[in-house]
C-alpha cells in the first residue's frame, strides 16, 4: 500500500482536478523554495523526460487529430500502465537524480493522480495501482498539495481554453465528480502528507495558501 512507502523530505507534489489552477500553486512553490536557496526542479507527469512525453501524447491525444474519429479506444488497463510506464521512465530520470543531489522536485502530478483518475475514476482496483506503485516508484512526496474545487467551476474555467481538449478533459462531469471524491479521499487518509487548498479563491489568495502550507511544511522538518 502507499502508505507503507517512504515520504522524500524534499518531494513535493500538487494534485487537482480540471481548472484547478496548478500553475499558479507550482509558481507559488517554486519562488518560496528558492527563496530559502533551494535548487527546485519542476517536472510533470505524465511526461518530465522525452520518452515520457511521447508517452503523454499516447495518453492524452484524443485520436481524432492523427487517427480518425473511428480510433482504437484506450482500454483503462492501458491507460493505467502506460501512466506508470511514463512514471517509471521519469522517478528514473528526473526525480531520484534530482533528490539525491539534494534539490527538491517538485512535480504537477504524481502517483495520487492515478488512484484518483484511473482508480476512482476509472474503477480500476487500487491494489493493483499500489503494486505498480510500489514496483516502479517506491516513494511518496513528503508533501501533497491538494487543489481541491467544484467540478463544475473548474470546467467553466477551461471550456474555450483549448479548441481541442485532450481524451481526459473530454471526459464527462460524472467522471470528474469521482476523481475529486478519490483526492479527498486520499487526503483525508493522510492528512499527514497532505494540505488541501481551496482552488475556488482568486489566483493571489490559492498562491498565499500554497505559499504558506510548503513555508509550514518546511518549519515542521527544522523542528522534527
Amino acid at each position: 500500500m502507499s502508505g507503507m512507502l517512504p515520504m522524500h523530505p524534499r518531494l513535493v507534489s500538487l494534485e487537482g482536478g480540471e481548472g484547478a489552477g496548478k500553475s499558479t500553486a507550482l509558481a507559488a512553490v517554486r519562488e518560496l523554495l528558492a527563496a530559502r536557496g533551494h535548487e527546485v526542479v519542476l517536472t510533470r507527469e505524465p511526461g518530465g523526460t522525452p520518452l515520457a512525453e511521447r508517452i503523454r501524447g499516447l495518453l492524452l491525444d484524443p485520436g481524432e487529430r492523427t487517427q480518425g474519429a473511428a480510433a482504437e479506444p484506450l482500454h483503462p488497463e492501458t491507460e493505467l500502465l502506460l501512466m506508470f510506464a511514463a512514471r517509471a521512465q521519469h522517478v528514473a530520470q528526473v526525480v531520484r537524480p534530482a533528490l539525491e543531489r539534494g534539490a527538491y522536485v517538485v512535480s504537477d502530478r504524481f502517483t495520487d493522480s492515478s488512484y484518483a483518475y484511473q482508480g476512482a475514476g476509472r474503477g480500476l482496483d487500487p491494489q493493483w495501482i499500489a503494486d505498480l506503485e510500489r514496483r516502479t516508484v517506491g516513494l511518496r512526496p513528503g508533501l501533497t498539495l491538494l487543489l481541491d474545487l467544484d467540478v463544475r467551476e473548474g470546467r467553466a474555467r477551461t471550456s474555450g481554453r483549448d479548441l481541442w481538449p485532450d481524451r481526459i478533459e473530454s471526459e464527462q462531469d460524472d467522471f470528474f465528480e469521482r476523481v475529486r471524491r478519490g483526492f479527498r479521499q486520499r487526503a483525508a487518509a493522510e492528512p499527514e502528507r497532505f494540505a488541501v487548498i481551496d482552488a475556488a479563491q482568486p489566483p493571489q489568495a490559492v498562491g498565499r495558501d500554497v505559499a504558506a502550507a510548503v513555508a509550514a511544511w518546511l518549519d515542521r522538518q527544522v523542528q522534527a
